[in-house]
């Protein structure tokens, strides 16, 4: 692993399991459709899975975060390098401007 600790309280246990509950209510849906010989349509049905990530938040959010523990800040990605300053402007130089006259 990466050596980070990852948080256990509730409110982000619940969290975590977003991912799961919906490919089991995907799964669900599908499985609807076929049993029910096409009549439940994913296009009739997929607010259930807004009903289910909108139940996941407000449990998540109504749980307990005793023992939470914040990621540690990351840094920032270096910027681009600084610009030198800028040169004096010189005359212009022409090379062999002796020569061919």
């Amino acid at each position: 692993m990466s050596g980070q600790t990852r948080c256990r309280c509730q409110s982000c246990t619940i969290r975590g399991m977003m991912g799961p509950a919906i490919l089991i209510t995907i799964g669900i849906l599908f499985l609807l459709h076929q049993v029910h010989g096409g009549r439940l349509q994913f296009d009739n049905t997929w607010p259930v899975i807004l009903l289910v990530i909108g139940l996941i938040l407000l449990a998540s959010s109504l749980a307990p975060r005793d023992g939470h523990i914040d990621p540690p800040p990351q840094a920032l990605p270096p910027g681009p390098p600084p610009i030198p300053p800028a040169a004096p402007p010189q005359a212009p130089q022409v090379p062999y401007s002796g020569q061919g006259q």
